[in-house]
């Protein structure tokens, strides 16, 4: 056990990394380290330093430290960069907390979907982790305006295969102010993702902007 975790055991805040230090990764840092611990890890180490510096419960650490420490690790990269991640770095074991969209670089569209998903590509990249899709609809700049929307808290659809894992994010994230909702399994990220690529159309191509984010609403049958 390293000398990180043995420190951060002593109290009763989670320790979660970032791996990613784009705006999601800036939003999702500043948002988890409002009540908890946040490793910051990147390629790049000077930008995580940079991200980390900003955030008070923030650290920048090595990609291979925050694994070994943190209890559970979000993935805030290009789903593109997901695959060098898997060959470099060891996620056994770990909660993995996919937030990626495969969009086409010029955001015209998936690079696949409906019968396949990003998170499930994932999951067969690290087959000893225990992947989770999460956060995957929420624009960057909704954390910058906070998780409230006029008395309604944003909606963070929490999909995995893995119940005790699922549910220790659907905690996770819902301690931290998001309506965290169970939305079955990992197979769902087939709908999921092509749910995000519609949010982008309605943020940018239909004039909505960014400070929205998809919602059910429901009553009790009659």
């Amino acid at each position: 056990m390293n000398l990180l975790r043995k420190l951060f055991r002593k109290d009763r805040k989670m320790t979660y990394a970032i791996i990613g230090t784009g705006n999601i990764a800036s939003g999702l840092t500043r948002t988890l380290a409002a009540k908890h611990r946040v490793l910051v890890a990147g390629r790049d180490a000077e930008k995580a330093q940079k991200l980390a510096s900003t955030v008070k419960n923030a650290s920048a650490v090595a990609i291979d430290e925050a694994l070994d420490t943190a209890e559970i690790v979000f993935l805030a990269v290009p789903f593109d960069a997901v695959s060098e991640l898997a060959t470099r770095y060891n996620f056994d074991n770990k909660i993995v907390v996919d937030v990626t969209n495969p969009f086409k670089a010029d955001f015209s569209g998936l690079t696949f979907g409906y019968d396949s998903s990003a998170a499930e590509k994932i999951a067969e990249l690290l087959p000893n982790a225990h992947v989770v899709k999460a956060l995957n609809t929420i624009f960057a700049q909704v954390y910058e305006r906070g998780l409230n929307f006029e008395g309604r808290k944003v909606p963070a659809y929490v999909a995995a295969d893995d119940e005790a894992a699922k549910q220790k994010v659907v905690n996770a994230l819902a301690d931290v102010g998001f309506d965290a909702v169970d939305t079955g399994g990992l197979l769902n990220a087939r709908y999921l993702e092509p749910l995000a690529y519609l949010n982008v159309q309605f943020g940018y191509m239909l004039g909505q902007g960014t400070q929205i984010a998809p919602a059910w609403i429901s009553r009790q049958s009659a």
